[in-house]
């Protein structure tokens, strides 16, 4: 008797007009909404763009390809890149599934439905860390380097973080540290951090944007606001809003434009 939680995902399949999913409570639930975000809307991180979309037009015509860590500053993009990248390769049969970082120890089963089907999917865990002992943490390291069952080749997965190496660095970290032989090793618990990360085979660091490029990002969201005036004035108030929030990023400039051009369409100062 085929198992349940099987089931309801193979009938999640079913409306063939559905381009991503979450994995929520053992079961794949569709989103309906998906965010239509381009790639010729995401400035200021050009590299990261291009070696990401290489890596995913392979995946998607079923070329070798690696699976993707973006680390880097907060609110530069690297969320926004792989909702992208669903958005260029749906049509090529490109399909995401959002997976929460503490459902991950879930992942054979999330994958069991996905084999042999037509579709190419991008497993996409969003702000992940975990800790050492974390269930998790096992399940994923199979899913990146293979256990005794076959890794499903229509399946690759990209995560995000904060984190470098994906797992806190606490302070006994340190104390593992040993001189060899005039060479500094690291302990157990650091080695642990860098083989999971190193598990992905593309890397792409995110760093926080300069001033020129906050404006400039700034004065993009405006204009797709239909809201292109630009002076002195809007200028101060787009660095004032940075210096705030204590961030130049994407998401601030964004966050500015929706602030101000609202502001404009009342009519308030």
């Amino acid at each position: 008797m085929m198992d349940p939680n099987t089931t309801s995902c193979l009938n999640a399949f079913d409306t063939p007009d559905t381009l991503a999913w979450r994995w929520r409570q053992g079961r794949l639930q569709p989103v309906t909404a998906v965010d239509r975000t381009t790639l010729a809307s995401l400035l200021g991180i050009e590299r990261q763009k291009e070696l990401l979309r290489r890596n995913t037009e392979q995946f998607v015509r079923g070329l070798p390809c690696n699976h993707a860590l973006l680390t880097g500053a907060r609110g530069t993009g690297k969320s926004t890149l792989v909702k992208a990248l669903l958005n260029a390769y749906a049509d090529q049969g490109l399909r995401l599934i959002e997976v929460a970082p503490h459902d991950l120890a879930e992942l054979p089963d999330i994958v069991a439905p996905l084999r042999g089907r037509p579709e190419r999917f991008i497993l996409y865990v969003d702000d992940f860390s975990v800790a050492s002992q974390d269930p998790a943490l096992i399940a994923l390291k199979t899913a990146l380097d293979g256990g005794i069952e076959e890794a499903a080749d229509n399946v690759v997965i990209y995560a995000t973080s904060n984190r470098r190496f994906l797992m806190p660095t606490l302070q006994a970290d340190n104390r593992e540290y040993q001189w060899i032989d005039d060479e500094v090793h690291p302990g157990e618990s650091t080695e642990e951090k860098i083989s999971l990360s190193e598990r992905f085979g593309l890397w792409l660091s995110f760093l926080a944007f300069n001033q020129d490029d906050y404006l400039m990002l700034v004065r993009h969201h405006l204009q797709a606001l239909n809201c292109p005036e630009w002076n002195d004035s809007v200028r101060g108030e787009a660095l004032r809003w940075a210096q705030t929030r204590a961030s130049r990023s994407g998401r601030v400039a964004r966050q500015f434009a929706r602030d101000h051009a609202g502001r404009q369409r009342l009519n308030t100062p």
